[in-house]
């Protein structure tokens, strides 16, 4: 998720956690250890497809984070060492900040390695957009009254604790909607004949209303739109080609692989000039992708392995009022 949301998610846990002893101590620290794992991007590394998938890698894995609780516990009774009567909910506190931020990025597209260094695929959940008001805003709104109203009362606290309570309820509502999704999804492909070999459906930008339908096949993939107040449960698909044959000669090129693995399928080759690039084709829609990268160079008789380059393109940003009335209505986006 976003960064404001994290840090507001970990400043609300600290806050519920240990906030009527220690009092804003404890969202401070939340808010640290809820922005912590994000740092990461920071770290460059030199390749585009390393900073690609080795976000939310390390930073993001259950292990690591656990290993990192003593250590930022240590670091908090160094500053606070009055509060040392807390130790355990302090060690509560950040391990807490730092998995809700895990899992809250599990519930993105994007891929959380929350395994690490288990050599698992990415989760990537995809029940909410990266950016969703209707999650972020209570969370705000209960640290802010935490952080205004006095300490004399519980009210902060408890305005704290019941915000947080309802954007937790709102990831509830984002997994029942997606699950009917897929239930919608897989049931018009069946009515339309169209074999997959994967299916992914995605929240489209800052709204569970309308999702996109990702289906992948043995000669490229399908894309169609599903909103919630669609009035009809055949959804309508288009087909478009990839080039997986750009690839021969590079099957064992580490970007590809990497992106392929990354990816968990889900991508689309394609030419540019000449260049090989691959497209990630989880977040963006057709043709404007986020995430695309150029792995090769063609050449006689076989294509060059070149080191991987990012492909910045438009983002198609008027894309947005389209997504806003297709929720409403079906239109072509």
């Amino acid at each position: 998720m976003d960064t404001v949301t994290q840090i507001a998610l970990g400043a609300a846990v600290g806050e519920a956690t240990l906030g009527r002893k220690v009092g804003k101590r404890a969202m401070l620290w939340g808010g640290i250890c809820g922005l912590f794992p994000d740092l990461d991007v920071l770290v460059p590394l030199g390749d585009a497809v390393k900073d690609f998938t080795y976000h939310r890698s390390a930073s993001h894995s259950l292990f690591v984070l656990a290993l990192l609780t003593p250590v930022f516990v240590w670091l908090i009774l160094k500053i606070h060492p009055q509060t040392r009567i807390h130790l355990k909910k302090w060690g509560l506190l950040v391990y807490l900040a730092f998995a809700t931020h895990v899992i809250l990025d599990c519930c993105t597209v994007y891929g959380t390695q929350i395994f690490w260094p288990l050599r698992t695929p990415p989760e990537m959940w995809s029940t909410i957009f990266i950016i969703d008001p209707l999650y972020s805003i209570p969370l705000i709104v209960g640290v802010l009254a935490a952080l205004v109203l006095s300490r004399k009362t519980r009210r902060g606290h408890t305005i704290n604790a019941a915000c947080l309570s309802l954007s937790t309820l709102y990831l509830l509502w984002c997994i029942g909607a997606k699950w009917h999704v897929e239930n919608v999804a897989h049931a018009s492909l069946r009515q339309q004949n169209i074999t997959k070999q994967a299916v992914l459906t995605i929240p489209s930008p800052f709204n569970t209303l309308l999702w996109r339908i990702l289906v992948m096949d043995d000669k490229g993939y399908y894309e169609g739109y599903y909103s919630l107040f669609d009035k009809t449960d055949s959804i309508q698909l288009r087909q478009y080609p990839t080039d997986a044959g750009l690839l021969q000669g590079l099957e064992q090129h580490w970007p590809v692989k990497r992106l392929q693995w990354f990816t968990h399928g889900f991508y689309s080759v394609r030419q540019m000039e000449n260049d090989i690039v691959i497209a990630d084709l989880r977040m963006g829609s057709e043709p404007y992708y986020v995430f695309q990268f150029k792995v090769g160079e063609l050449s006689n008789p076989h294509p060059i392995p070149t080191k991987s380059e990012r492909v910045r393109m438009a983002r198609g940003w008027d894309q947005l009022q389209k997504v806003w009335e297709r929720i409403w209505r079906d239109v072509a986006i």
